[in-house]
């Protein structure tokens, strides 16, 4: 597989990644629970890793050329989100102690990272409609590997990024509980505002 492809894809991916959405709204509220930012980061890769697996069964190819699927998609992770942003809302993160951070928490926190990018319309976007368009099926690799690679790729930029980012977060605002609460409320607006804006763009298409 040509590296210039991988690089190509990766430019792009990286330019999605850092626009701010809703594994940026997540990333900052989880980053002021828990000892650790790494379940919310390790839901997001797991999440993307099973939307990468159907991609590379070469059902995303199919997604890409349905319309009628993905507005689907687009619409359920439009209202997943609406539902986990009013949850953050209503239920502000605040810093939290390590003996405050329970492995049920972790685990919740984890499960709930593959929800957000498991169904993030971004996501979907990415790993369904624009990375089977770097592979080539008359490559030399299969293109399921090709695109198991590049999803690989993508998994990593989220890994390196959103832990920087959870960190940052939770470096800044430790110490400023109020300021954290505000931010975390502003995050679960975030994602409502997100969710709301897809479907509308869907309904009105």
């Amino acid at each position: 597989m040509p590296v210039s492809s991988v690089l190509a894809f990766w430019g792009v991916a990286l330019l999605l990644v850092v626009v701010p959405g809703a594994d940026w709204a997540f990333t900052i509220s989880a980053g002021l629970r828990g000892r650790s930012v790494g379940p919310a980061v390790g839901g997001l890769v797991v999440g993307y890793a099973g939307v990468t697996l159907v991609a590379a069964a070469g059902v995303g190819v199919v997604i890409a050329g349905s319309p009628a699927i993905l507005t689907g998609l687009t619409i359920v992770g439009g209202a997943y989100l609406i539902w986990h942003g009013a949850m953050t809302s209503m239920h502000p993160s605040t810093p939290s102690t390590d003996a405050e951070a329970g492995s049920g928490s972790s685990w919740n926190t984890l499960w709930t990272g593959v929800g957000v990018s498991g169904l993030n319309p971004k996501g979907l976007l990415i790993l369904l409609a624009l990375l089977p368009q770097f592979a080539n099926p008359d490559a030399s690799w299969p293109f399921a590997v090709q695109v198991a690679v590049l999803g690989i790729a993508f998994m990593l930029t989220c890994a390196i990024f959103y832990t920087c980012l959870g960190l940052f977060a939770r470096t800044v605002l430790h110490a400023r509980p109020t300021v954290a609460r505000a931010v975390s409320r502003l995050s679960g607006a975030a994602m409502v505002v997100i969710g709301a804006l897809l479907i509308a763009e869907q309904l009105a298409s």
